[in-house]
């Protein structure tokens, strides 16, 4: 993750989650497995949706931008979601300047998912299909864990919102004014009263 701290905003490039990668052994409504986000089917969730907004902590009072206002880019490469966005909310500034951002985060819907059982441990979970409705910035209250489940309504009834969350480790730095350009004294007026002295010695 790459933080830029500028005056008063802060640019964030980053990786929300790896795609083909498994998680840590979660506790899904299936039990205990581990989980991996089928190639693109971020880039689908991405092309479907109208937007999708940024948080704090998953909190929706605390909505920092959106793809809607251009203020969050999300794609999906050969790593996986990956997020850029320039944050101007003045608290979450400061945290990205004191190093206090912990992680990504993001909410979906799984639409189509298989289990892969495996000889000797926990299952795997494949998610081919998903809708991402927000991505999170964790900040140092709230501890990453690539886990978490809540009930929400969609519009087409009672849906399982899933929340996944991934810790990084950032790479700041800040943008500051170039010192100004120191200029050079005129010495001109000292070259003439050396040429008068010599000229006034002979």
């Amino acid at each position: 993750m790459r933080i830029e701290i500028r005056a008063d905003s802060a640019l964030l490039d980053g990786y929300v989650n790896a795609v083909a990668r498994d998680s840590k052994p979660i506790i899904t409504a299936m039990g205990k497995c581990v989980e991996q986000i089928e190639p693109r089917a971020f880039q689908r969730a991405l092309d479907r949706a109208d937007n999708i907004d940024l948080l704090l902590n998953h909190d929706k009072g605390r909505r920092l931008g959106s793809t809607g206002e251009k203020s969050l880019e999300l794609f999906e490469d050969n790593i996986g979601l990956r997020a850029v966005c320039t944050v101007t909310d003045p608290d979450v500034v400061q945290k990205a300047r004191e190093k206090k951002l912990r992680g990504w985060s993001f909410g979906m819907y799984a639409n189509k998912d298989r289990m892969e059982a495996r000889a000797g441990t926990i299952p795997r979970r494949h998610i081919e299909d998903l809708d991402l409705f927000e991505v999170s910035l964790i900040d140092d209250r709230m501890s990453p864990v690539y886990a978490g489940t809540s009930i929400e309504q969609r519009a087409e009834g009672e849906a399982v919102a899933e929340l996944r969350a991934t810790e990084f480790t950032a790479i700041t730095s800040e943008d500051t004014a170039p010192e100004p350009e120191k200029q050079m004294p005129d010495y001109s007026e000292f070259e003439n009263i050396i040429k008068y002295l010599k000229e006034t010695t002979k």
